[in-house]
């Protein structure tokens, strides 16, 4: 397998956390958004749309999106829930982590990264979208240690990935101690890695 691949985003992360998870060797394929290498002809041939995480098994196919390459990685192993009900409160978070969480956690944390000359007016609109995401999942982790099932699974990776950098957003973490104690639960997996972390394959 490669994954094309930019190291500080959330989206590829979630991707590289969950193969360290499973184990698994791949090519790991650096590209630099900042510099168009997603948008060349070449790589849209690959991926139209034009961005990373990028999935390319040995015989050529390919998945996009990071949430969808979750599942398809996770498929029969501990990281997918067991029963039906699970497997649906795990698609239920993902689709909660792509339409609540990430359009306000991980665009808040570009824009100060890298855009605050050109986009810091839409701070003001981002904040507390994200701190409303963050106090749904603080809510849910009051009773419970994890998003879909009794261990980690595709869900609290997809949560997990921009979560854990969401003080690089401005986002005030000691505010949500319940977040602050799954964040350490899933750093103590014994192949965690960090975002930033080259793949040692």
């Amino acid at each position: 397998m490669k994954l094309y691949d930019y190291l500080p985003s959330g989206n590829s992360y979630k991707v590289r956390l969950l193969l360290s998870y499973l184990g698994l060797s791949y090519e790991h394929v650096l590209l630099d958004i900042h510099k168009g290498e997603t948008q060349t002809e070449d790589y849209k041939f690959k991926n139209p749309v034009g961005q990373i995480p990028l999935l390319e098994l040995a015989d050529g196919r390919r998945v996009a999106e990071s949430n969808a390459i979750l599942f398809f990685l996770a498929k029969d192993t501990p990281y997918w829930p067991a029963t039906h009900f699970e497997q649906t409160k795990a698609l239920q978070w993902m689709f909660f982590e792509q339409y609540k969480h990430e359009p306000s956690i991980a665009v808040a944390r570009f824009i100060r990264m890298y855009a605050m000359d050109t986009r810091v007016g839409e701070l003001q609109s981002l904040m507390p979208r994200g701190e409303a995401a963050l106090g749904v999942m603080e809510a849910h982790l009051a009773t419970n240690f994890y998003f879909a099932s009794t261990g980690p699974s595709v869900a609290d990776i997809s949560l997990y990935a921009y979560t854990h950098v969401a003080g690089d957003g401005g986002f005030e973490l000691s505010d949500y101690p319940n977040i602050m104690a799954w964040l350490d639960r899933m750093s103590d997996h014994p192949r965690h890695i960090r975002i930033t972390d080259t793949p040692m394959l």
